[in-house]
């Protein structure tokens, strides 16, 4: 298992983390399998969209804020429900398939962290399974 660190600017954002884990691939040697990508924190997630068009993360960070919104009725006291809640809702986890040492993605496709509770130093786990 590797991690890789990254350090978020805002409470919310969509951090493209799609070349950090291209340059593991390349440092680790990994070539053909599954690579797993875990996110161990309660108020941040990761998915693959769109990282073509940055306004794609801004609809889906607007539509989260109106669905969970910051403030609310939530018993959770330490003022960051809505985080836990939109971690919930985006996932933990991401298995990409990789050949030839490359992630096999569609053409406008990419990964990222998704943070709700920023800004913080954050830690994602890549794990890979060679065929």
């Amino acid at each position: 298992m590797k991690s890789i660190s990254i350090a978020t600017s805002t409470r919310t954002e969509f951090v493209d983390i799609t070349g950090l884990i291209k340059e593991a691939l390349k440092k680790n040697k990994w070539s053909d399998g599954m690579l797993y990508v875990y996110v161990p924190h309660t108020t941040a997630g990761v998915t693959i969209n769109e990282n073509a068009d940055p306004s794609v993360q801004a609809d889906i960070l607007d539509a989260l804020n109106k669905l969970v919104p910051v403030k609310g009725s939530y018993r959770h006291t330490e003022g960051n429900s809505d985080a836990h809640i939109k971690a919930s809702l985006i996932g933990s986890s991401v298995m990409v398939i990789v050949e030839g040492g490359r992630l096999v993605l569609g053409r406008w496709q990419g990964i990222f962290f998704c943070e709700f509770d920023g800004p913080r130093q954050r830690e994602i786990y890549l794990k890979f399974m060679g065929a």
